[in-house]
């Protein structure tokens, strides 16, 4: 995952700690709200996403730990200190990793079995 967060340090702009928390954020949405085997898939092609998720889910969501689906996870992200152009960016730095991973179509099953999710992948 560190060339992950360096991908997204250098292209997005945005700081180491807030690069993890961003990706923590994603996968643990990906992880709660996917199919179990396809996000298996997905993590097994992401090492070093255990500590991300974990202190994600840790976090909890705070102030935004309630509201579920897309709206949820996009207010976590906006919390941790995104604007929505840097939550397409990030996203999109996601996406392409997973693909370089070889995970793209364990991502494409992901992203058509969450509501709305598909427009971002």
């Amino acid at each position: 995952m560190t060339e992950l967060v360096d991908r997204i340090v250098a292209r997005v702009g945005v700081d180491r700690p807030t690069a993890e928390k961003s990706i923590g954020i994603i996968l643990d949405f990906l992880s709660k709200e996917g199919p179990p085997d396809k996000v298996q898939a997905l993590l097994a092609r992401l090492p070093g996403h255990d500590a991300l998720i974990a202190a994600a889910s840790a976090d909890g969501g705070g102030l935004f730990g309630g509201m579920g689906g897309i709206m949820g996870v996009g207010s976590r992200l906006m919390g941790a200190g995104l604007g929505m152009d840097d939550i397409q960016n990030v996203i999109r730095e996601l996406v392409i990793y997973s693909r370089e991973q070889g995970a793209e179509d364990a991502l494409r099953d992901i992203a058509a079995s969450i509501p709305g999710l598909s427009q971002y992948v």
